[in-house]
Protein backbone atom coordinates (compact mmCIF):
# COMPACT_ATOMS: atom_id res chain seq x y z
CA UNK A 1 0.00 0.00 0.00
CA UNK A 2 1.20 3.59 -0.67
CA UNK A 3 2.80 5.41 2.21
CA UNK A 4 0.35 7.82 3.82
CA UNK A 5 2.29 11.07 4.12
CA UNK A 6 1.60 12.97 7.33
CA UNK A 7 2.20 16.40 8.78
CA UNK A 8 5.38 15.04 10.39
CA UNK A 9 6.89 14.50 6.91
CA UNK A 10 6.55 18.13 5.84
CA UNK A 11 6.32 20.35 8.93
CA UNK A 12 8.97 22.80 10.13
CA UNK A 13 10.42 21.52 13.41
CA UNK A 14 12.75 24.45 14.21
CA UNK A 15 9.75 26.58 15.09
CA UNK A 16 9.65 30.13 16.47
CA UNK A 17 7.16 30.88 19.23
CA UNK A 18 6.47 33.67 21.70
CA UNK A 19 5.50 33.77 25.34
CA UNK A 20 2.15 35.04 26.55
CA UNK A 21 3.87 38.13 27.92
CA UNK A 22 5.45 39.17 24.60
CA UNK A 23 4.71 42.83 23.84
CA UNK A 24 2.92 44.28 20.83
CA UNK A 25 5.98 45.94 19.30
CA UNK A 26 8.12 42.80 19.62
CA UNK A 27 5.38 40.80 17.89
CA UNK A 28 5.25 43.26 14.99
CA UNK A 29 9.04 43.15 14.70
CA UNK A 30 8.99 39.33 14.67
CA UNK A 31 6.28 38.91 12.05
CA UNK A 32 7.75 41.53 9.74
CA UNK A 33 11.36 40.50 10.27
CA UNK A 34 10.70 36.78 9.71
CA UNK A 35 7.95 37.33 7.13
CA UNK A 36 5.54 35.23 9.19
CA UNK A 37 1.79 35.58 8.86
CA UNK A 38 1.30 34.29 12.41
CA UNK A 39 3.21 32.94 15.39
CA UNK A 40 2.17 30.43 18.10
CA UNK A 41 1.93 31.54 21.71
CA UNK A 42 3.13 29.10 24.38
CA UNK A 43 3.02 28.92 28.16
CA UNK A 44 5.88 28.00 30.47
CA UNK A 45 5.46 24.31 29.59
CA UNK A 46 5.59 24.90 25.81
CA UNK A 47 1.87 24.19 25.52
CA UNK A 48 0.21 26.17 22.73
CA UNK A 49 -2.36 28.56 24.18
CA UNK A 50 -3.09 30.63 21.08
CA UNK A 51 -1.85 32.16 17.85
CA UNK A 52 -1.11 35.82 17.09
CA UNK A 53 -1.65 36.68 13.44
CA UNK A 54 -1.16 39.77 11.33
CA UNK A 55 -4.93 40.26 11.47
CA UNK A 56 -4.80 40.34 15.30
CA UNK A 57 -2.07 42.99 15.25
CA UNK A 58 -3.85 45.10 12.64
CA UNK A 59 -6.77 45.73 15.01
CA UNK A 60 -4.64 48.44 16.66
CA UNK A 61 -4.34 50.15 13.26
CA UNK A 62 -7.95 49.52 12.23
CA UNK A 63 -9.47 50.94 15.42
CA UNK A 64 -6.86 53.58 16.23
CA UNK A 65 -8.61 56.28 18.26
CA UNK A 66 -11.88 54.33 18.26
CA UNK A 67 -11.14 51.49 20.68
CA UNK A 68 -14.01 52.01 23.15
CA UNK A 69 -16.94 49.57 22.74
CA UNK A 70 -20.20 50.88 21.35
CA UNK A 71 -23.72 50.05 22.44
CA UNK A 72 -24.71 48.06 19.36
CA UNK A 73 -21.39 46.29 18.74
CA UNK A 74 -21.69 42.54 18.25
CA UNK A 75 -19.48 40.08 20.10
CA UNK A 76 -16.98 39.85 17.25
CA UNK A 77 -16.67 43.61 16.95
CA UNK A 78 -16.24 43.98 20.71
CA UNK A 79 -13.46 41.40 20.58
CA UNK A 80 -11.73 43.29 17.77
CA UNK A 81 -11.90 46.55 19.69
CA UNK A 82 -10.47 44.80 22.76
CA UNK A 83 -7.49 43.66 20.69
CA UNK A 84 -6.97 47.24 19.57
CA UNK A 85 -6.33 48.10 23.23
CA UNK A 86 -4.23 44.99 23.92
CA UNK A 87 -0.51 45.08 24.59
CA UNK A 88 0.58 41.46 25.08
CA UNK A 89 0.37 38.21 23.16
CA UNK A 90 -2.05 36.78 25.73
CA UNK A 91 -4.46 39.66 25.05
CA UNK A 92 -3.95 39.70 21.28
CA UNK A 93 -3.96 35.99 20.43
CA UNK A 94 -6.77 34.01 18.88
CA UNK A 95 -7.70 31.22 21.27
CA UNK A 96 -8.33 28.32 21.35
CA UNK A 97 -5.84 27.81 18.53
CA UNK A 98 -6.37 25.61 15.49
CA UNK A 99 -3.73 22.90 15.93
CA UNK A 100 -2.87 19.51 14.51
CA UNK A 101 -0.68 16.55 15.46
CA UNK A 102 2.29 15.01 13.60
CA UNK A 103 0.37 11.88 12.59
CA UNK A 104 -2.36 13.81 10.75
CA UNK A 105 -2.51 12.87 7.04
CA UNK A 106 -1.64 15.85 4.88
CA UNK A 107 -5.00 15.65 3.10
CA UNK A 108 -6.79 15.97 6.44
CA UNK A 109 -4.52 18.86 7.44
CA UNK A 110 -5.31 20.65 4.17
CA UNK A 111 -9.05 20.24 4.75
CA UNK A 112 -8.71 21.58 8.30
CA UNK A 113 -6.75 24.63 7.15
CA UNK A 114 -9.33 25.36 4.48
CA UNK A 115 -12.27 24.91 6.85
CA UNK A 116 -10.73 27.15 9.52
CA UNK A 117 -9.35 29.72 7.06
CA UNK A 118 -5.80 29.57 8.41
CA UNK A 119 -2.49 29.59 6.51
CA UNK A 120 -0.37 27.88 9.15
CA UNK A 121 -1.04 25.62 12.14
CA UNK A 122 0.97 24.77 15.23
CA UNK A 123 1.76 21.06 15.52
CA UNK A 124 1.49 19.68 19.05
CA UNK A 125 2.24 16.44 20.85
CA UNK A 126 -0.24 14.49 22.97
CA UNK A 127 0.30 16.92 25.86
CA UNK A 128 -0.39 20.00 23.73
CA UNK A 129 3.28 21.03 23.59
CA UNK A 130 4.60 22.73 20.48
CA UNK A 131 6.70 20.45 18.24
CA UNK A 132 6.44 22.21 14.88
CA UNK A 133 4.46 24.37 12.49
CA UNK A 134 2.89 23.37 9.19
CA UNK A 135 1.90 25.83 6.47
CA UNK A 136 -0.09 25.56 3.27
CA UNK A 137 3.21 25.69 1.39
CA UNK A 138 4.52 22.76 3.44
CA UNK A 139 1.55 20.64 2.39
CA UNK A 140 2.45 21.28 -1.24
CA UNK A 141 5.96 19.86 -0.77
CA UNK A 142 4.77 16.39 -1.77
CA UNK A 143 4.37 17.71 -5.31
CA UNK A 144 8.07 18.55 -5.44
CA UNK A 145 8.99 14.87 -5.30
CA UNK A 146 11.08 13.71 -8.29
CA UNK A 147 9.28 11.60 -10.87
CA UNK A 148 11.61 8.66 -10.28
CA UNK A 149 10.68 8.57 -6.58
CA UNK A 150 7.00 8.61 -7.46
CA UNK A 151 7.47 5.83 -9.98
CA UNK A 152 9.36 3.72 -7.44
CA UNK A 153 6.44 4.05 -5.00
CA UNK A 154 3.87 3.15 -7.66
CA UNK A 155 5.85 0.08 -8.76
CA UNK A 156 6.82 -1.08 -5.28
CA UNK A 157 3.80 -0.17 -3.17
CA UNK A 158 0.86 -0.13 -5.58
CA UNK A 159 1.64 -2.77 -8.20
CA UNK A 160 3.29 -4.99 -5.61
CA UNK A 161 0.04 -4.97 -3.61
CA UNK A 162 -2.41 -5.18 -6.51
CA UNK A 163 -0.59 -7.65 -8.76
CA UNK A 164 1.33 -9.51 -6.10
CA UNK A 165 4.50 -9.19 -8.12
CA UNK A 166 6.84 -6.41 -9.17
CA UNK A 167 7.26 -8.10 -12.54
CA UNK A 168 3.62 -7.75 -13.57
CA UNK A 169 2.35 -6.78 -17.03
CA UNK A 170 1.94 -3.10 -16.16
CA UNK A 171 4.25 -0.33 -17.33
CA UNK A 172 4.57 2.87 -15.32
CA UNK A 173 5.66 6.24 -16.71
CA UNK A 174 5.77 9.47 -14.71
CA UNK A 175 6.11 12.97 -16.17
CA UNK A 176 5.78 16.03 -13.91
CA UNK A 177 3.76 14.03 -11.43
CA UNK A 178 1.32 12.58 -14.00
CA UNK A 179 1.40 8.78 -13.90
CA UNK A 180 0.54 6.73 -16.98
CA UNK A 181 -0.36 3.07 -16.46
CA UNK A 182 -0.30 0.80 -19.51
CA UNK A 183 -0.59 -2.94 -19.98
CA UNK A 184 -3.08 -5.76 -19.58
CA UNK A 185 -4.49 -7.24 -16.38
CA UNK A 186 -6.98 -10.03 -15.76
CA UNK A 187 -9.92 -8.06 -14.39
CA UNK A 188 -11.44 -4.57 -14.39
CA UNK A 189 -11.31 -4.50 -10.59
CA UNK A 190 -7.52 -4.91 -10.70
CA UNK A 191 -7.16 -2.04 -13.18
CA UNK A 192 -9.47 0.13 -11.07
CA UNK A 193 -7.61 -0.65 -7.83
CA UNK A 194 -4.25 0.12 -9.46
CA UNK A 195 -5.46 3.54 -10.59
CA UNK A 196 -7.12 4.39 -7.27
CA UNK A 197 -4.09 3.44 -5.21
CA UNK A 198 -1.76 5.27 -7.56
CA UNK A 199 -3.72 8.48 -6.95
CA UNK A 200 -2.92 8.10 -3.25
CA UNK A 201 0.84 8.10 -3.79
CA UNK A 202 2.40 11.32 -2.50
CA UNK A 203 3.21 13.71 -5.31
CA UNK A 204 0.89 12.23 -7.93
CA UNK A 205 -0.85 15.03 -9.82
CA UNK A 206 -3.04 12.84 -12.01
CA UNK A 207 -3.34 9.28 -13.33
CA UNK A 208 -3.78 8.37 -16.99
CA UNK A 209 -5.17 4.86 -16.70
CA UNK A 210 -4.62 3.02 -20.00
CA UNK A 211 -4.86 -0.46 -18.53
CA UNK A 212 -6.92 -2.98 -20.45
CA UNK A 213 -8.48 -6.08 -18.90
CA UNK A 214 -9.75 -9.50 -19.95
CA UNK A 215 -12.81 -9.65 -17.73
CA UNK A 216 -15.18 -6.88 -16.69
CA UNK A 217 -16.99 -7.99 -13.52
CA UNK A 218 -19.38 -5.08 -13.88
CA UNK A 219 -20.89 -6.67 -16.97
CA UNK A 220 -21.32 -9.98 -15.16
CA UNK A 221 -23.10 -8.27 -12.26
CA UNK A 222 -25.31 -6.37 -14.68
CA UNK A 223 -26.23 -9.55 -16.53
CA UNK A 224 -26.98 -11.34 -13.27
CA UNK A 225 -29.24 -8.49 -12.17
CA UNK A 226 -31.18 -8.62 -15.44
CA UNK A 227 -31.64 -12.38 -15.07
CA UNK A 228 -32.76 -11.98 -11.47
CA UNK A 229 -29.85 -13.92 -10.03
CA UNK A 230 -29.03 -12.71 -6.47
Amino acid sequence: MPKNWTVDDVMTKAVVSVSESAGYRSLVDLLIGRRFSAVPVVDDFRRVTGVVSEADLLRKVEYAGDEEPRLFDGRRRRGERAKARAGTAAELMSSPPVVTVPATPIAAAARLMDAEGVKRMPVVDDLGRLVGVVTRGDLLKVHLRPDDEIRADVVGDVLGAVLGSLDGPVEVEVAEGVVTLTGRVDRWSVADAAARLTRQVAGVVDVDNKLVFNLDERELRSAATIMGVP
